[in-house]
């Protein structure tokens, strides 16, 4: 077994720049730790603005004035490598898919995770560059539309940012959760969203979204393009405004519109739940891949040693489904 990992340091806030490779020992994982040689890695918006550091506040939780963790990457695939004395769940050669967390260090060719942690089997229909994009998009998408927004059979339903990672699986829930479907994209991804199962795209470069007459039960904002009180007038009466990217104004919305009126702006930090949490909407996501009404979609696969590029790749808005490096 390797002595030593390759992984990527970032030592300080700032563009992709700032990600250097380093080369470290590989620990022996701990009693309740499975050691996880990784196949594949996310590369997200996510991961792109916590190396930013953006928003501000989030500092708090990854180091004020630099990353607490020194290593970037949340979302990983792999084989079990060795294992602690008293692991029980995993054995050396299980293929699976998990999160690190706050610990980082995904984008690297080993890691060292609880076996009680966000850690899953993999399916073998499944491959490692999917698995390793099923706790970004799938499973924040899947949160939200069904524990934050409580999508409801026959409901109306508007996806802004339709083309992302988030955007392409939320399109594929709504519609297997049995909503009407809309969702915005750019005239070169209405197709690929059409093909997802939308029931109407809109082309936002020439039409507003929340400008168009049409009225929602939910707006699933993915990107944070608009607000709550740009969506407002949108909503129909009980609609739900939700967002995975919190802001001042979101939160403001979310502490008023919990007091009064019917319209409401609703955010959860799905990343921040329990593994247990982690692990019974992971195995939802995995059913509906069995029953084939959701598939993630690919856009780009890097070689490890690209990870900058992959970060560049990803802040130019213009991925289509996910990335991961390899």
């Amino acid at each position: 077994m390797e002595t030593t990992f390759n992984a990527w340091d970032v030592s300080r806030y700032g563009g992709p720049e700032v990600l250097k490779p380093v080369s470290r020992p590989v620990q022996s994982p701990a009693a309740r730790q499975v050691l996880v040689r990784i196949r594949a890695s996310a590369v997200s918006r996510a991961d792109s603005m916590m190396r930013a550091g953006q928003p501000k506040f989030a500092r708090l939780f990854l180091g004020l004035s630099r990353p607490r963790s020194g290593l970037v990457g949340t979302c990983f695939s792999g084989d079990v490598v060795a294992v602690g004395v008293d692991v029980r769940n995993f054995r050396v050669g299980d293929a699976v898919f998990g999160e690190t967390g706050l610990q980082f260090g995904a984008n690297s060719t080993h890691i060292c995770v609880e076996e009680t942690g966000s850690l899953l089997t993999k399916p073998e229909t499944v491959s490692y560059e999917e698995a390793a994009t099923l706790f970004d998009g799938a499973m924040t998408s899947w949160h939200f539309l069904t524990r934050v927004a409580q999508v409801q059979p026959g409901e109306t339903v508007l996806i802004l940012g339709g083309s992302g990672s988030l955007g392409t699986a939320a399109v594929q829930f709504a519609k297997a959760l049995g909503a009407k479907v809309t969702a915005s994209a750019s005239a070169r991804n209405a197709e690929l969203i059409k093909s997802l199962g939308a029931d109407h795209v809109v082309e936002y470069a020439s039409q507003d979204p929340l400008k168009d007459g049409s009225a929602y039960d939910v707006i699933f904002d993915t990107l944070g393009v608009s607000s709550f009180r740009a969506a407002k007038p949108a909503l129909t009466k009980g609609g739900r405004y939700t967002c995975p990217v919190l802001g001042l104004a979101l939160l403001c919305d979310m502490l008023l519109t919990a007091v009064f009126g019917r319209k409401t702006a609703k955010f959860a930090a799905a990343g921040m739940s329990i593994p247990e949490v982690h692990r019974k909407e992971l195995s939802e996501v995995l059913a509906l891949m069995a029953s084939n009404q959701f598939s993630p979609v690919m856009d780009r696969t890097y070689p490890l040693a690209d990870l900058v590029e992959a970060h560049r790749y990803v802040e130019t808005g213009r991925k289509r489904g996910n990335v991961v490096v390899v």
